[in-house]
Protein backbone atom coordinates (compact mmCIF):
# COMPACT_ATOMS: atom_id res chain seq x y z
CA UNK A 1 0.00 0.00 0.00
CA UNK A 2 3.17 2.46 1.16
CA UNK A 3 4.71 1.93 -2.57
CA UNK A 4 1.22 2.33 -4.14
CA UNK A 5 0.56 5.67 -2.73
CA UNK A 6 4.81 6.92 -3.12
CA UNK A 7 3.64 5.98 -6.99
CA UNK A 8 0.69 8.09 -7.27
CA UNK A 9 2.13 10.84 -5.82
CA UNK A 10 5.07 10.83 -8.38
CA UNK A 11 2.81 10.73 -11.47
CA UNK A 12 0.49 13.13 -9.70
CA UNK A 13 3.30 15.72 -9.17
CA UNK A 14 4.97 14.57 -12.52
CA UNK A 15 1.53 14.90 -14.27
CA UNK A 16 1.45 18.68 -12.31
CA UNK A 17 5.34 19.97 -13.71
CA UNK A 18 4.39 18.48 -17.38
CA UNK A 19 1.50 21.27 -16.98
CA UNK A 20 3.07 23.99 -14.57
CA UNK A 21 2.12 27.37 -15.76
CA UNK A 22 4.59 29.07 -17.91
CA UNK A 23 5.44 32.36 -17.55
CA UNK A 24 6.51 35.32 -20.37
CA UNK A 25 8.33 38.20 -19.47
CA UNK A 26 7.65 41.13 -22.62
CA UNK A 27 9.71 44.49 -22.96
CA UNK A 28 6.93 47.12 -23.57
CA UNK A 29 3.50 47.79 -21.97
CA UNK A 30 1.83 47.09 -25.59
CA UNK A 31 3.49 43.75 -26.10
CA UNK A 32 2.28 42.79 -22.88
CA UNK A 33 -1.55 44.18 -23.34
CA UNK A 34 -1.39 42.46 -26.67
CA UNK A 35 0.07 39.48 -25.04
CA UNK A 36 -2.26 39.15 -22.05
CA UNK A 37 -5.02 39.45 -24.60
CA UNK A 38 -4.08 36.35 -26.24
CA UNK A 39 -2.35 34.38 -22.88
CA UNK A 40 -5.64 34.95 -20.59
CA UNK A 41 -5.34 32.77 -17.52
CA UNK A 42 -3.13 30.33 -19.31
CA UNK A 43 0.46 32.38 -18.73
CA UNK A 44 1.73 34.16 -16.30
CA UNK A 45 3.00 37.44 -18.30
CA UNK A 46 5.14 40.12 -17.22
CA UNK A 47 6.65 43.47 -18.34
CA UNK A 48 9.96 45.00 -17.59
CA UNK A 49 8.48 48.64 -18.61
CA UNK A 50 6.08 50.06 -16.62
CA UNK A 51 3.29 52.57 -17.90
CA UNK A 52 4.84 55.94 -18.58
CA UNK A 53 8.57 54.60 -19.23
CA UNK A 54 10.65 55.03 -21.95
CA UNK A 55 11.98 51.96 -24.04
CA UNK A 56 14.50 54.26 -25.81
CA UNK A 57 16.02 55.44 -22.66
CA UNK A 58 15.66 52.69 -20.05
CA UNK A 59 18.12 51.10 -18.34
CA UNK A 60 17.28 47.62 -16.50
CA UNK A 61 17.90 47.41 -13.21
CA UNK A 62 17.97 43.73 -10.85
CA UNK A 63 14.57 43.48 -10.49
CA UNK A 64 14.60 43.02 -14.37
CA UNK A 65 16.77 39.98 -14.45
CA UNK A 66 14.70 38.44 -11.67
CA UNK A 67 12.12 38.42 -13.91
CA UNK A 68 13.75 36.80 -17.07
CA UNK A 69 15.70 34.22 -14.73
CA UNK A 70 11.98 33.50 -14.17
CA UNK A 71 10.77 32.94 -17.21
CA UNK A 72 10.34 30.75 -19.93
CA UNK A 73 10.19 33.21 -22.78
CA UNK A 74 11.23 36.73 -23.44
CA UNK A 75 9.18 39.22 -26.24
CA UNK A 76 10.83 41.99 -27.22
CA UNK A 77 9.47 44.67 -30.32
CA UNK A 78 12.95 44.63 -31.86
CA UNK A 79 13.77 47.62 -34.56
CA UNK A 80 15.87 48.78 -32.05
CA UNK A 81 13.22 50.49 -29.72
CA UNK A 82 14.50 48.99 -26.52
CA UNK A 83 17.85 51.48 -27.12
CA UNK A 84 21.03 49.67 -27.04
CA UNK A 85 18.89 46.41 -27.08
CA UNK A 86 18.94 46.06 -23.14
CA UNK A 87 15.50 43.18 -23.68
CA UNK A 88 17.99 41.09 -26.02
CA UNK A 89 20.95 41.32 -24.14
CA UNK A 90 18.87 40.30 -20.51
CA UNK A 91 17.92 37.37 -22.87
CA UNK A 92 21.44 36.34 -23.51
CA UNK A 93 22.60 36.53 -20.08
CA UNK A 94 20.03 34.71 -18.78
CA UNK A 95 20.19 32.27 -21.76
CA UNK A 96 16.55 32.76 -22.38
CA UNK A 97 14.92 31.93 -25.69
CA UNK A 98 13.73 35.25 -26.91
CA UNK A 99 10.83 36.38 -29.98
CA UNK A 100 10.88 39.79 -31.93
CA UNK A 101 7.00 40.70 -32.12
CA UNK A 102 8.40 42.97 -35.20
CA UNK A 103 8.91 39.87 -37.52
CA UNK A 104 7.67 40.37 -40.81
CA UNK A 105 6.66 43.88 -40.97
CA UNK A 106 8.08 45.94 -43.71
CA UNK A 107 9.49 48.97 -41.31
CA UNK A 108 9.82 52.44 -42.50
CA UNK A 109 12.74 54.79 -41.85
CA UNK A 110 13.58 57.32 -40.08
CA UNK A 111 16.55 59.98 -41.13
CA UNK A 112 18.69 61.32 -38.54
CA UNK A 113 22.42 62.82 -39.50
CA UNK A 114 22.46 61.59 -42.83
CA UNK A 115 21.70 58.00 -40.77
CA UNK A 116 18.91 55.87 -42.25
CA UNK A 117 17.22 53.40 -39.05
CA UNK A 118 14.43 51.08 -38.82
CA UNK A 119 11.29 53.40 -37.40
CA UNK A 120 10.06 50.83 -34.40
CA UNK A 121 7.19 52.41 -33.98
CA UNK A 122 5.52 49.93 -35.72
CA UNK A 123 2.37 49.13 -33.24
CA UNK A 124 0.36 52.49 -34.42
CA UNK A 125 -1.74 50.74 -36.93
CA UNK A 126 -3.76 48.09 -36.16
CA UNK A 127 -2.53 46.14 -39.64
CA UNK A 128 0.98 46.08 -37.62
CA UNK A 129 -0.69 44.74 -34.46
CA UNK A 130 -2.22 42.22 -36.00
CA UNK A 131 1.58 41.13 -37.13
CA UNK A 132 2.29 41.17 -33.65
CA UNK A 133 -0.31 38.99 -32.68
CA UNK A 134 0.26 36.23 -35.09
CA UNK A 135 4.22 36.34 -34.03
CA UNK A 136 2.86 35.85 -30.25
CA UNK A 137 0.39 33.74 -30.51
CA UNK A 138 2.65 31.41 -32.64
CA UNK A 139 5.54 32.28 -29.78
CA UNK A 140 2.71 30.83 -26.96
CA UNK A 141 1.17 27.86 -29.09
CA UNK A 142 5.14 26.34 -29.17
CA UNK A 143 5.90 27.23 -25.57
CA UNK A 144 2.34 25.61 -24.36
CA UNK A 145 1.48 23.65 -27.15
CA UNK A 146 -1.90 21.82 -24.44
CA UNK A 147 -3.10 25.74 -24.53
CA UNK A 148 -3.51 25.83 -28.50
CA UNK A 149 -6.61 26.10 -28.80
CA UNK A 150 -7.39 28.65 -26.16
CA UNK A 151 -4.41 31.16 -27.71
CA UNK A 152 -6.44 30.74 -30.98
CA UNK A 153 -9.29 31.71 -30.33
CA UNK A 154 -8.32 34.23 -28.32
CA UNK A 155 -6.30 35.84 -30.77
CA UNK A 156 -9.14 35.21 -33.21
CA UNK A 157 -11.35 37.51 -31.18
CA UNK A 158 -8.71 40.09 -31.00
CA UNK A 159 -7.74 40.20 -34.70
CA UNK A 160 -11.53 41.10 -34.99
CA UNK A 161 -11.47 44.19 -32.59
CA UNK A 162 -8.62 45.16 -34.42
CA UNK A 163 -9.77 45.20 -37.65
CA UNK A 164 -12.90 46.87 -36.22
CA UNK A 165 -10.45 49.65 -34.73
CA UNK A 166 -8.89 50.23 -38.21
CA UNK A 167 -12.77 50.56 -39.53
CA UNK A 168 -13.28 53.20 -36.58
CA UNK A 169 -10.05 54.95 -37.01
CA UNK A 170 -10.74 55.26 -40.88
CA UNK A 171 -14.24 56.56 -40.50
CA UNK A 172 -13.02 59.36 -37.55
CA UNK A 173 -10.47 60.80 -39.47
CA UNK A 174 -12.46 61.56 -42.58
CA UNK A 175 -13.90 63.84 -40.64
CA UNK A 176 -10.13 66.36 -41.02
CA UNK A 177 -9.56 67.61 -44.24
CA UNK A 178 -6.78 66.13 -46.27
CA UNK A 179 -5.03 69.61 -46.10
CA UNK A 180 -5.34 69.73 -42.47
CA UNK A 181 -3.76 66.20 -42.07
CA UNK A 182 -1.02 68.06 -40.30
CA UNK A 183 0.17 66.06 -37.30
CA UNK A 184 3.22 67.48 -35.37
CA UNK A 185 4.30 66.06 -32.21
CA UNK A 186 7.33 66.31 -30.06
CA UNK A 187 8.85 62.53 -30.71
CA UNK A 188 9.14 60.12 -34.04
CA UNK A 189 6.37 57.90 -33.06
CA UNK A 190 3.47 58.49 -35.74
CA UNK A 191 4.96 57.61 -38.34
CA UNK A 192 3.33 54.40 -38.99
CA UNK A 193 -0.08 55.87 -38.29
CA UNK A 194 0.45 58.90 -40.32
CA UNK A 195 1.17 57.04 -43.60
CA UNK A 196 -1.37 54.55 -42.78
CA UNK A 197 -4.20 57.18 -42.60
CA UNK A 198 -3.34 59.84 -44.64
CA UNK A 199 -1.13 62.39 -42.75
CA UNK A 200 1.65 64.76 -42.75
CA UNK A 201 3.92 64.09 -39.81
CA UNK A 202 6.61 66.58 -38.04
CA UNK A 203 8.29 65.47 -34.79
CA UNK A 204 10.95 68.42 -34.08
CA UNK A 205 12.46 65.99 -31.44
CA UNK A 206 13.00 63.09 -33.03
CA UNK A 207 14.19 60.16 -30.74
CA UNK A 208 13.66 60.36 -27.45
CA UNK A 209 17.04 58.08 -27.26
CA UNK A 210 19.55 60.52 -25.49
CA UNK A 211 23.05 59.27 -26.52
CA UNK A 212 21.03 57.08 -29.31
CA UNK A 213 20.61 57.31 -32.87
CA UNK A 214 18.20 60.36 -33.51
CA UNK A 215 18.30 61.60 -29.79
CA UNK A 216 18.10 65.36 -29.15
CA UNK A 217 17.01 68.41 -31.29
CA UNK A 218 18.92 70.70 -33.74
CA UNK A 219 18.46 74.74 -34.16
CA UNK A 220 17.32 74.10 -37.67
CA UNK A 221 15.43 71.22 -37.23
CA UNK A 222 13.57 73.18 -34.45
CA UNK A 223 13.30 76.72 -36.99
CA UNK A 224 11.93 74.17 -39.66
CA UNK A 225 9.18 72.56 -37.22
CA UNK A 226 7.70 76.33 -36.49
CA UNK A 227 7.94 77.23 -40.33
CA UNK A 228 6.22 74.19 -40.94
CA UNK A 229 3.44 74.62 -38.68
CA UNK A 230 3.28 78.35 -39.81
CA UNK A 231 3.45 77.00 -44.00
CA UNK A 232 0.85 74.68 -43.61
CA UNK A 233 -1.59 76.67 -41.08
CA UNK A 234 -1.28 74.01 -38.31
CA UNK A 235 -3.37 75.38 -35.69
CA UNK A 236 -2.87 72.12 -33.06
CA UNK A 237 0.20 70.19 -32.24
CA UNK A 238 0.60 67.76 -29.18
CA UNK A 239 2.51 66.14 -26.83
CA UNK A 240 3.61 62.65 -26.13
CA UNK A 241 3.21 61.00 -22.81
CA UNK A 242 6.42 59.77 -22.52
CA UNK A 243 8.87 63.06 -23.57
CA UNK A 244 9.84 65.96 -21.40
CA UNK A 245 6.80 68.44 -23.30
CA UNK A 246 9.05 72.01 -22.51
CA UNK A 247 10.06 71.95 -26.13
CA UNK A 248 7.08 71.08 -27.85
CA UNK A 249 5.24 73.71 -26.04
CA UNK A 250 8.21 76.32 -26.55
CA UNK A 251 7.77 75.69 -30.24
CA UNK A 252 4.16 75.57 -29.84
CA UNK A 253 4.50 79.76 -28.48
CA UNK A 254 6.65 80.62 -31.00
CA UNK A 255 4.28 79.60 -34.04
CA UNK A 256 1.65 81.30 -32.16
CA UNK A 257 -0.29 77.95 -31.90
CA UNK A 258 -1.91 75.58 -29.18
CA UNK A 259 -1.15 72.17 -27.73
CA UNK A 260 -4.13 70.04 -28.37
CA UNK A 261 -3.67 67.37 -25.52
CA UNK A 262 -0.99 65.03 -24.52
CA UNK A 263 -0.93 61.49 -26.70
CA UNK A 264 0.17 58.04 -25.71
CA UNK A 265 3.53 57.09 -27.72
CA UNK A 266 5.71 54.57 -26.66
CA UNK A 267 3.90 53.49 -23.52
CA UNK A 268 0.06 53.08 -22.81
CA UNK A 269 -1.25 54.69 -19.61
CA UNK A 270 -1.86 53.50 -15.72
CA UNK A 271 -4.12 50.95 -14.68
CA UNK A 272 -7.45 52.76 -14.81
CA UNK A 273 -6.85 55.29 -17.57
CA UNK A 274 -8.81 55.01 -20.65
CA UNK A 275 -5.30 54.43 -22.60
CA UNK A 276 -4.91 50.99 -20.01
CA UNK A 277 -5.26 48.94 -22.88
CA UNK A 278 -3.80 48.75 -26.40
CA UNK A 279 -7.03 49.52 -28.24
CA UNK A 280 -8.04 52.40 -25.97
CA UNK A 281 -4.40 54.22 -26.42
CA UNK A 282 -5.44 54.13 -29.85
CA UNK A 283 -8.82 55.43 -29.28
CA UNK A 284 -7.68 58.10 -26.95
CA UNK A 285 -5.15 59.20 -29.77
CA UNK A 286 -7.68 59.68 -32.40
CA UNK A 287 -10.18 60.91 -30.23
CA UNK A 288 -7.70 64.13 -29.24
CA UNK A 289 -6.40 64.07 -33.01
CA UNK A 290 -9.50 64.75 -34.82
CA UNK A 291 -10.63 66.92 -31.86
CA UNK A 292 -7.86 68.93 -32.33
CA UNK A 293 -7.49 69.15 -36.29
CA UNK A 294 -10.78 69.07 -37.69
Amino acid sequence: MFIRIIILLFLLFSSFGAYAQKTVTVSTTQIYDITKNIAGDDIRVLSILAPGQDPHTYTPVPADMDKVKSSDLLIENGFHLEGKNWMRSLAIDAKKPIVTATDGIQPLTLETGGEKIKDPHSWFTPANAAVYVNNITRALIKLSPENKDNFIMRARLYLAQLRALDSWIRKEVSVIPPAKRILVTNHDAFGYFAHEYGFVNTAPVGWSTGGEVGGGVTPQRREAAVNSIRQHNVKTIFVETTINPKLIREIAKDAGVTVGGTLYSDSMGDSGTPGETYIGMMRENVLKIVRGLR
